[in-house]
């Protein structure tokens, strides 16, 4: 399932994009998300932590529907970060 069928615009998908090929912010991303589980990405109150601590890093404003949007878009991949087959899935959506 796309992330276009949760709201999420392409536009913001690929200024993201653009962000995290800056070195600095890819890696205090990664700090933020480095060892995750899937439980904690099941966690509406935990992902949406996540969400405004990345947004903030990447200097990105969401209005609370698209932050919404996001969760949702989360939570409904069911991902398992030590699941390679998820990974592999997420990077072909956002490739």
């Amino acid at each position: 399932m796309s992330y276009q069928q949760y709201g999420i615009s392409p536009q913001l998908v690929e200024r993201i994009k653009q962000k995290l090929k800056n070195p600095a912010v890819k890696d205090r991303v990664k700090a933020v998300v480095q060892g995750l589980s899937k439980i904690d990405l099941q966690n509406s109150a935990k992902v949406q932590q996540l969400v405004r601590t990345c947004t903030s890093l990447l200097n990105e404003k969401l209005t609370p529907a698209q932050e919404q949007q996001i969760v949702q878009f989360v939570l409904a991949q069911r991902i398992d970060p030590s699941n390679t087959f998820h990974l592999i899935k997420l990077w072909g959506m956002f490739r």
